[in-house]
């Protein structure tokens, strides 16, 4: 199963794959039957990692109230209290969750409750895990508030090789947890703001799974 933000890109790499097969068949040379099949297999290896970023496995869940899950795929590498000039403009305890370019890249809501912010910020391309990534590169910052966590904030954050970030979160709507909530294309890092004192069920290092990875609980 794929992910719509990539049949575009299935449809182009798919299509090029093709011509690409019947032109090195075509202009193929006796003398180096080699280079035919080095030809067809980078492009095959290619259009598998295309096929690969934009998959997007089934995981549906039943809505936990007394739990908030991973919105993403891929490693925990921040677990720090930080000041959030945004949107708090206080001091929160973040976890980020770093994401490869062979991990699922499907963001999803980590809690249900109602979008209270929902932003696009344009900026730069620095490596998703430079300490100002989260303040300068491209991003959306959406917040969503429930009655058992408040306000909780996630920032989808574009890296050096993510060139667009879809975020379907709308202020003033209410968001059901586990729903597709965007997508980031080609490697970024999503960071999320609790309060000061929550528990955070994860560690650093730790590998999460979108939708199942619980990141703090309620008794």
């Amino acid at each position: 199963m794929f992910h719509k933000e990539g049949g575009k890109i299935i449809l182009i790499a798919t299509s090029a794959t093709v011509v690409i097969f019947l032109l090195s068949h075509k202009f193929s040379s006796p003398s180096m039957p080699w280079m035919e099949k080095a030809i067809q297999i980078i492009t095959l290896v290619l259009l598998l990692l295309v096929l690969q970023f934009f998959r997007n496995p089934n995981r549906s869940i039943i809505p936990n109230s007394k739990v908030v899950l991973a919105p993403v795929d891929g490693k925990v590498v921040v677990i720090e209290e930080v000041y959030e000039e945004e949107y708090f403009k206080d001091k929160r305890l973040q976890v980020s969750i770093f994401m490869s370019p062979i991990n699922v890249h499907v963001t999803r809501y980590c809690m249900s409750g109602k979008v209270k912010f929902s932003k696009y910020h344009p900026g730069k391309y620095l490596v998703a895990w430079h300490p100002k990534a989260s303040t300068e590169n491209e991003r959306t910052t959406v917040v969503i508030e429930n009655s058992e966590f408040g306000e909780v904030l996630y920032r989808q954050i574009a890296g050096a090789l993510a060139r667009r970030i879809v975020n379907y979160a709308v202020e003033g709507t209410q968001v059901t947890q586990g729903d597709d909530a965007g997508f980031i294309k080609f490697g970024s890092r999503v960071d999320m703001f609790f309060p000061l004192g929550t528990k955070i069920d994860v560690q650093l290092q730790q590998n999460a799974v979108g939708n199942q990875t619980v990141i703090t609980s309620k008794a």
